[in-house]
């Protein structure tokens, strides 16, 4: 018997894809979503790939009644979905500006709104939000992301305020460098460079990530609620 029901965005890859199978080897039923076209392990019956772009509020609506007629509406959401496109900032043109808000700051607007209400009405739920350091301590060429994942913090606290009478945590997690398709592009100096700032000495896992969202998103962390956790291997300490 399924746990429950968990959403996961931007899950064909990363991050997302190991907290997607993370969560079903303990015995969720797990829907993932990305833009474009995925699959996951065909023998796994209880892990769902759904190619959805979260800026489309019309494809999420779409989206919910489906998994509304399939009883599969979560309990617990995860919005992860995230995109980069660095520049400097003199530099940087309207739409790198807007295709990443619209992402990772209105993508995570949208998924909550629709799937909230279920929550609400059933006065349980979790709703873990991926942020990054970068939205606490600021990066160069990273003013537009820096901008969205910062502003994950303040929707985490002020929702978690509207909601917590109604047995729904709202938390978010911010990871530093992990070894992802985000990190593969530094060359061998640059990220012995950054390890070596890294007080544990190394670059973090996908799992590592996994294990602090599992948590969240059970009972034993029913008592937390409006934090932004980072997840970096004391890179940043204040």
């Amino acid at each position: 018997m399924s746990k429950g029901n968990v959403f996961i965005s931007g899950a064909s890859r990363g991050i997302g894809k190991t907290l997607a199978y993370q969560f079903v080897n303990n015995g969720f039923t797990v829907v993932g979503t990305s833009r474009t076209e995925f699959e996951y392990d065909k023998k796994l019956e209880n892990l769902i790939p759904i190619q959805l772009d979260v800026t489309s509020r019309d494809d999420i609506k779409t989206c919910f009644n489906e998994l509304k007629e399939q009883d599969l509406l979560p309990n617990i959401l995860i919005n992860n979905a995230g995109i980069t496109v660095d520049q400097l900032f003199l530099r940087m043109k309207d739409e790198d500006w807007d295709n990443v808000i619209n992402t990772n700051l209105n993508g995570v607007f949208n998924l909550s709104k629709i799937f909230i209400k279920n929550m609400v009405k059933n006065k349980k739920g979790r709703i873990i939000n991926i942020s990054s350091i970068s939205g606490l301590m600021g990066n160069p060429g990273q003013v537009n992301y820096s901008s969205s994942k910062a502003a994950l913090n303040g929707f985490t606290k002020s929702l978690a305020k509207e909601l917590g009478s109604r047995n729904i945590t709202v938390n978010c997690v911010a990871p530093g460098f992990i070894e992802t398709d985000m990190t593969s592009f530094l060359d061998e100096n640059t990220k012995k460079d950054l390890i070596e700032t890294i007080p544990l000495k190394r670059l973090g896992r996908p799992e590592d990530v996994g294990k602090l969202v599992l948590f969240l998103a059970s009972d034993e962390a029913s008592y937390i609620t409006g934090q932004t956790i980072s997840i970096d291997g004391g890179l940043l300490m204040y």
